[in-house]
């Protein structure tokens, strides 16, 4: 690791930690209160919800062959972070403008939020994985980028079993589906409903609709990215090659 390397490998640390943390007193209520909620919703509500964001998010993560950047190569970690950084940058604005202008649009037009937040998050993640220097056109690395968002937007007791597929992915990589299909896609739209959901709700409403919108658009883009960036350097640094052993100066004899 190189002294530039080292900011970044200490922010990796911190927040291995807050990963790995058990659920607290108010995650394992708030996840109860959930699962209840979500208990009263009718079974055929609860395949609609998952078909529907299932097809949503296949299409646009599946859909993207050709819209998808060629890995960046030959570039130092330090190089990847600055651009990735401006990427972030530039989505999280992205999806603010677009979080005021559907919030302040009425209820209907705040319904289409939705689908435009999720295509904005996926390219952001498109983005993120090719600076990183690896190719969004393969499957695995598409199944990744859909760890990565879960790993993003769940619950603390969901978020300790995903970080560990991340944090042991070239292990966990050879048994992935091979059809998306076979993803646990339930889980994934309850997990990503329960976490907006407040947020979203809130949009909808008149007069505070847009810059509720824009914050938590805003807020949304940011800790998807930030949970990227630290899932890339978990590669990296795993990737890294050992440290070469001190020579030995001891003479013979």
């Amino acid at each position: 690791m190189t002294a530039e390397e080292q900011p970044a490998h200490a922010e990796l640390r911190a927040w291995q930690q807050q990963m790995q943390r058990r659920p607290s007193l108010l995650n394992r209520l708030t996840r109860q209160v959930q699962i209840q909620l979500n208990a009263l919703l009718p079974e055929r509500v609860h395949q609609a919800l998952t078909a529907a964001i299932r097809q949503m998010v296949r299409g646009v993560l599946f859909g993207s062959t050709y819209t998808t950047r060629r890995p960046l190569t030959g570039a130092t970690l330090v190089a990847r972070e600055t651009a990735v950084r401006t990427r972030i940058r530039y989505y999280r604005n992205t999806a603010a403008a677009e979080g005021a202008v559907t919030g302040a649009g009425g209820f209907l037009l705040g319904l289409a939020d939705f689908p435009l937040l999720m295509g904005i998050k996926i390219k952001l993640l498109f983005d993120i994985a090719a600076l990183y220097g690896h190719d969004g056109r393969d499957y695995a690395e598409r199944l990744y980028l859909l760890h990565v968002f879960q790993l993003a937007f769940s619950s603390q007791h969901t978020r300790n079993e995903t970080y560990q597929r991340l944090a042991n992915w070239e292990t966990y990589r050879h048994s992935l589906p091979p059809d998306v299909n076979e993803f646990d896609w339930r889980t994934f739209q309850q997990e990503y409903r329960d976490y907006i959901d407040l947020a979203k709700l809130a949009q909808l409403l008149p007069i505070i609709g847009a810059p509720v919108g824009a914050i938590a658009n805003y807020q949304l883009l940011n800790r998807l990215g930030v949970t990227a960036m630290n899932c890339y350097r978990l590669r990296y640094f795993a990737a890294a090659p050992p440290p070469a052993a001190p020579a030995d100066r001891s003479s013979p004899g």
